[in-house]
């Protein structure tokens, strides 16, 4: 399988042996991308809006924008959303930013709440699928 890494210049840095995306041929004129799950952590790896749902669904959700576009794809080529809230009190806080960014694709969704995220200070992570039949233009 031939899968070609996305990870946009000045971005987040990873925090282990992953790819903030990856995109993967469909077919001759399709592929897909997968972008790992995205948390409110800014380019030196400090939590931003620490234990803000708002403020982190609008940070996560410009992130996955940025590594979408790096792969030359949109949010509205979205189909499939997981997200993960360590308290299930915030989807009311959510729910409406998701429903903006993704509004044109109405992509599957799955919201879950969870004990815990990988960084201290971190109450929501987003991840998401993308099909698109845009050629990948990686510089």
């Amino acid at each position: 399988m031939n899968s070609t890494q996305i990870n946009p210049p000045d971005f987040t840095p990873a925090m282990g042996a992953y790819s903030h995306g990856l995109s993967v041929p469909l077919s001759s004129s399709s592929r897909m991308i997968f972008v790992t799950g995205q948390i409110a952590m800014n380019a030196e790896g400090e939590v931003v809006a620490p234990n803000d749902a708002t403020a982190q669904t609008e940070f996560v959700f410009e992130n996955i924008k940025a590594i979408l576009a790096a792969g030359n794809a949109s949010l509205k080529d979205v189909v499939k959303v997981q997200i993960f809230l360590t308290n299930m009190q915030d989807f009311s806080k959510v729910s409406p930013i998701r429903n903006h960014y993704l509004d044109e694709a109405k992509p599957v969704s799955t919201l879950v709440e969870v004990n815990k995220l990988v960084k201290e200070g971190c109450c929501v992570e987003i991840e998401v699928v993308a099909i698109t039949d845009k050629p990948l233009n990686l510089s």
